[in-house]
Order: C-alpha cells, then structure tokens, then sequence
C-alpha cells in the first residue's frame, strides 16, 4: 500500500510542472479563481451544495479504491463515468437555467442598452396611482394580494396558467379580484403595461433555503418569479396586512407608500429622450440640419 501511495504522489509531482508563466496566464488564473468563487458561493445557496458534498464522497471513495487496489470497484466507477456526467446535467437543470437567465438579464443584455432608443414607459401614472391604492386598501382589511407588473421579460408562459381578464388597471378590480370567496381570488395577478391580462396565475416557488420560515406560499411565489424574470412583484399579507416588494429575486418586507412609489417609479421607465449613442446621433443631425 506504501508503495501505491508513493507512486500515486509522484506521479501527481510530475504532472505538476511549473511551465513559464506569462501576464496572461496569471490574468487566466485569477479569472478562473473568481469563476470557482463564485460558482461555489452560489451553489451552497442551493440544493445543488448537498449533492456536492454527495459526489465528493464518491471522489474519496475512488481516491480509497486506488490507493488499496480494489480493481472491482475502480470498473464500476470507470463504466458508470459517462453516465454519471449525464445524471449530473439532469440535477443541477433548475440551478443551471437559473444562472444563465440571470447571466442574460443582469450582465449581457444589459450592457447593450447605450446601443438602442429608451422605449415606452412600461405603464402610466394613472395605472401607478390605482396599484398604490388597490395594495394599501387590500392591506388595511389583510385581504392577501399577489400583483405582478410585466417588464422587459415576457410572462406568456404565466399568464396562460390564468384565467383571461384583458381589462383597464383600476384599484376598484384589484381590489374585487382579490376579495375573499370570490372565482379569482387565488393565484396571481398579471399587469401588462395599463391593462390587467389575467387573474389567478400560478408562479414558480423559490428554492432560496435563506428566506423566512414565516413566509407562506404566497411570498415564496412571488420571489420566485422575481429570482427568473425580471417582474415587480408586490405581495400583501393576509396574516398580517403587511406590505412586500419583490424584484431580482430580493424581497422587501413592510413597505410603505411612499417606498412602494419610488420602486414603482423606477420600474415605469419613464423618460424624456433618447439616451447614450442614440441621443448623441439625434444630436449631431439637428445640428447637422440647422
């Protein structure tokens, strides 16, 4: 066995070998280091980290079968590798469509916005005033009340779960939608632009192990599609009357009017003119006219 771990040793020191080192290959190192970082950091967020600590078990276990020459147990391991790579893509399928959805909202898409107009507000300030009214009335008598506010991110795929209501945003229907013992009260309700599409949809539930164990099904749908899309979602608490906010998979618990405005504001997109490159291209021709 002494010998076995001598070999084992040494044949790892030799495939350690200290080449010539360029800037770029410490740049590539630390890239990769960060990379790792990261990826560990978000996989112990997720259930992915048990099956993690599973699989370096199964590494000590073929490290142990080497080292005292279960040849049984090596073939088992070398036959099932393929198959074992393919289990692993299946797992992980939730955390890893989770990462490349949050890749292409937060990082590539993103970064393009200089390249093209400012388009639309997302909804008026009629539509505004009436969600603000509808959450603080639905509040006051805890009646719960889940309201999502479309962004970029198109809902189609929730919105076919509900029923179709295709109708102006007003607190007087927020408020009858969610009454208690009524058709839609339950599930959710989706807001695009100044128009309510559909009443008592069903939203994906987080897998965050951080959140509260207090919160109920309700919250936890509501960060759920936030943690995938990039929706406003506003979650009012039958329990307690109380007032949440969730957006980039963050919730903000006990919102008051004022607060719930300025995150409104800010999801309206609302602007004036063109921006970066666009708005210095207009720029140039109304000069280049004059």
């Amino acid at each position: 066995m002494w010998d076995k771990i001598q070999q084992f040793s040494q044949n790892f020191l030799n495939r350690v070998a200290w080449p010539k080192m360029r800037i770029t290959d410490f740049l590539e190192i630390l890239i990769l280091a960060f990379l790792i970082y990261k990826i560990i950091k978000w996989i112990k967020k997720t259930r992915a980290w048990i099956i993690v600590k599973g699989l370096a078990v199964l590494l000590v276990v073929w490290i142990g079968a080497y080292l005292l020459n279960f040849n049984v147990i090596l073939w088992i391991f070398a036959n099932t590798i393929t198959v074992g790579i393919t289990a692993i893509i299946i797992l992980f399928q939730p955390e890893f469509r989770q990462v490349l959805e949050n890749l292409g909202q937060k990082y590539a898409v993103n970064r393009l916005s200089f390249l093209k107009e400012n388009e639309k507000e997302n909804f008026t300030d009629k539509t505004l005033d009436e969600i603000i009214r509808a959450t603080f009335d639905l509040a006051r008598n805890k009646t719960g009340a889940l309201i999502v506010i479309e962004q970029d991110v198109l809902l189609n795929e929730y919105i076919k779960t509900g029923i179709d209501i295709d109708a102006v945003v007003s607190s007087q229907l927020l408020i009858n939608i969610f009454e208690h013992n009524t058709p839609l009260h339950d599930g959710a309700v989706i807001i695009r632009n100044d128009r309510i599409t559909s009443a008592t949809c069903y939203l994906p539930l987080s897998n965050n192990l951080r959140l509260p164990k207090e919160l109920g099904t309700r919250h936890r749908a509501g960060i759920g599609l936030s943690e995938c899309t990039d929706a406003f979602v506003i979650i009012v608490s039958e329990e307690t009357g109380r007032v949440s906010i969730a957006q980039n998979g963050e919730l903000t618990r006990n919102a008051g009017s004022e607060q719930l405005r300025n995150k409104l504001v800010a999801a309206q997109k609302k602007v004036v003119e063109p921006a970066g490159l666009v708005k210095f291209i207009s720029k140039f021709k109304k000069e280049k006219t004059v």
